[in-house]
């Protein structure tokens, strides 16, 4: 390739012709040995070049001394270097036009700050140049299909890689081997695996994106230790789910923002991993709980097909199984999940006997020792399969797995072939070849009830990607893609006070409590009696702990007395505070109360949550978050979603509460414009059917915009 050509990232990421190895050791036993040694045993069919100064040959190899000394330039150089000859050996890559280069050595980014600024040389070799960083920190690339196992994961010493339509990408380059033995075990095959380290230039979803006209990967697992880059992660589901690739996640880890959240109640009660969550879930991703599920999900999400439309009721399970406590065990598991098990109708049942199946009614469908026959076993499949109220079906083997698969295996294969329903199946014995057997077949199989549950409940519950979420002109910490520039952090953030906050509110169409500013000599209350009186101060968040907020004001005696109270309290709580307005408010009241927000977040974009409101709202934590913006029918959605808003549909004779109105609310703070950076209002009031809402608190911060740029 000619210096200066347009080259393809999906061809220089995971399709290379020409692979150069940098700083390849000649001692096997070395981890710099190991990529060679793994490109020779998996039969890479492209050139590769070993390169190391001090030796003429590398494992019995020729080894070139320097990237320049090459004859021709390498599509992909996986440099091995240590820490400090990282920087000379990517400059010598960027002079030659090598497309990519992988770094495996750590000691940057996370290293503090002198790891900080060996990030900042790496960057500034990298700018204005066409070369690509897989790294630093990347413990390599693998394209099981090609050969490539372009990585020093000792894992990958494994004889055969069977190959499969999975592609892993992972930020912990550990995790990599773990899920590949793993899979192995479980008689799973991978396209292709990447480690994506610190991810200084390519991010985990930009790599993604290169593989997906790959024809070979049809799923992808990503483990993941948060959600940074979250537009490249965003971009990459979207165009995944266009082209029917499913895309499943484990996520770990808590962000550094979690001081600056708690500060609003938004961010104390939705919690870093709660808007990963939401993030995750609007971009049709299926997020599991276990690391088994993240491994064994993949097979459900390909018999699964397209998620479930929107609106669709919770999914319903059967249960067959020849052990009823391997069984009760499955059904806990999707019980704690929200998902029903249900009993066959009386028509199944019927359609049962009539086939010979003995089983007595329940919720698990029992078929004991009779079970162990293997057309008993594809009979009672066939006929829940064939039962209209069930949307999947798990089948539980018992101990018989073990040592004679042949008992249950052919049956469950059999009844899988061809079925219109996904079917599952839970092993409680450990039996390995039962599960290989099961997984050679295509069949979705768990080996602990846990994974089982986390799987059929993440993947009934996965909603449809989210097509758009609006861009919001953000000035970025430092360079970022088009996809990533809408998710920036902004600059200079100001706050409103609370009357401005309620102008806000107003324009977007969420009603407000009657209010008026006032002045500490005022004498009576321009809105009328009962009256809140309240600290007005762009500066304070919360009032309360101020001495700042008198409630229930009934007179004019009563008014005067609260002014002098706030003017006198709140400078002896908070000196810096000047006292010099303050706001009336009509006391109102409903049947319940909420708390409604929207947030922007630097990594997922503007996320709208509604919680249970009030003071007890950071207690209970019991709140529904999707990213912005929502319509009706998702805010409908997340009104059903919140625990203690079910006492407000009249749940035992209670008042019902204006559900429609909240959930238009729900729409319109979700819609607020580019220039709200955070909107909280807590309470919202939820008054009796077909009354409304009115907030009666409402923090807003905004962010000035560019020029030009209107609401």
């Amino acid at each position: 390739m000619a210096p200066g050509a347009p080259h393809d990232l999906g061809t220089s990421l995971f399709r290379p012709e020409r692979v150069a190895v940098v700083g390849a050791s000649d001692d096997a036993s070395k981890t710099t040995a190991r990529p060679l040694r793994f490109l020779r045993r998996s039969g890479f069919r492209g050139t590769v070049y070993p390169v190391n100064p001090r030796r003429e040959t590398v494992l019995g190899e020729r080894a070139w001394p320097s990237i320049e000394s090459l004859p021709e330039t390498p599509d992909h150089a996986f440099v091995l270097a240590p820490t400090e000859g990282v920087p000379e050996a990517l400059a010598a890559c960027v002079a030659r036009g090598v497309p990519l280069v992988s770094v495996l050595a750590g000691g940057f980014g996370e290293a503090g700050e002198a790891g900080r600024a060996r990030e900042a040389a790496l960057t500034a070799i990298l700018a204005g140049s066409r070369t690509r960083l897989l790294g630093p920190n990347s413990i390599g690339i693998v394209n099981v299909n090609t050969g490539l196992v372009l990585t020093a994961n000792a894992a990958f010493a494994e004889p055969t890689l069977p190959a499969g339509g999975l592609f892993v990408a992972s930020h912990s380059g550990s995790m990599i081997g773990a899920i590949l033995s793993r899979g192995l075990a479980k008689g799973i095959g991978f396209a292709g695996f990447v480690s994506t380290g610190a991810e200084l230039d390519l991010s985990l979803g930009e790599i993604c994106m290169a593989t997906l006209d790959d024809p070979l990967i049809d799923t992808y697992a990503l483990f993941l230790e948060s959600i940074a880059h979250g537009g490249s992660i965003r971009a990459f589901a979207l165009a995944a789910a266009h082209r029917g690739k499913a895309v499943i996640a484990y996520k770990l880890g808590r962000s550094a923002q979690g001081a600056e959240l708690s500060q609003f109640h938004t961010g104390a009660i939705a919690g870093e991993d709660g808007i990963a969550d939401a993030f995750l879930k609007d971009c049709g991703i299926v997020r599991v709980e276990t690391l088994e599920g993240l491994i064994e999900g993949a097979a459900m999400l390909r018999r699964v097909g397209p998620s479930r439309a929107k609106g669709a009721a919770k999914p319903r399970v059967a249960v067959v199984t020849t052990t009823g406590g391997g069984a009760a065990m499955v059904v806990d598991q999707l019980g704690l999940r929200d998902v029903a098990v249900v009993a066959p109708s009386a028509e199944t049942m019927a359609a049962l006997a009539a086939r010979g199946v003995a089983a007595a009614p329940g919720r698990i469908v029992d078929l004991t020792l009779a079970g162990t026959r293997p057309a008993v076993m594809k009979a009672a499949l066939d006929t829940l399969l064939a039962a209209p109220e069930f949307d999947v079906v798990v089948a539980v083997a018992g101990s018989s797995a073990r040592f004679q698969p042949e008992l249950l295996v052919p049956g469950i294969v059999e009844a899988a072939t061809g079925a219109t329903k996904p079917l599952v199946a839970f092993v409680a014995p450990e039996a390995p070849e039962a599960l290989a057997r099961l997984a050679g077949a295509g069949i979705p199989c768990f080996r602990t009830p846990e994974a089982c549950g986390d799987v059929v409940a993440a993947v009934l519950g996965r909603r449809p990607a989210k097509l758009m979420i609006p861009a919001k002109p953000m000035v970025p910490a430092k360079p970022a893609t088009d996809a990533e520039a809408a998710l920036a952090p902004p600059a200079s953030p100001y706050q409103l006070d609370e009357a401005e906050g309620y102008a806000v509110l107003a324009r977007l169409g969420i009603p407000v409590a009657p209010h008026a500013v006032v002045m500490p000599d005022a004498t009576t209350s321009p809105v009328g009696y009962p009256a809140a009186v309240k600290l007005l101060s762009a500066e304070v968040l919360h009032k309360t702990e101020l001495g700042g907020v008198v409630l229930d004001v009934r007179d004019d005696a009563s008014l005067r007395a609260a002014l002098i109270r706030i003017v006198r309290d709140v400078p002896l709580a908070a000196p810096e505070i000047a006292v010099d307005r303050l706001l009336v408010q009509a006391m109102v009241q409903g049947v319940g109360e909420v708390l409604l927000s929207l947030r922007w977040d630097r990594d997922a974009g503007p996320v709208v949550m509604l919680a249970a409101g009030g003071i007890l709202a950071e207690i209970h934590r019991d709140c529904s978050l999707r990213l912005a913006p929502v319509d009706r029918d998702e805010a409908l959605a997340m009104v059903g979603e919140v625990r203690a808003l079910k006492a407000l549909a009249g749940y035992r004779g209670r008042p019902k509460g204006d559900l429609d109105a909240l959930a238009d609310a729900v729409v319109a703070i979700s819609r607020a414009g580019p220039e709200i950076l955070e909107a909280e209002i807590n309470p919202l009031i939820v008054r009796g059917e077909g009354q409304g809402v009115l907030a009666v608190d409402a923090v807003i911060r905004c962010v000035p915009m560019p020029e030009g740029v209107g609401a």
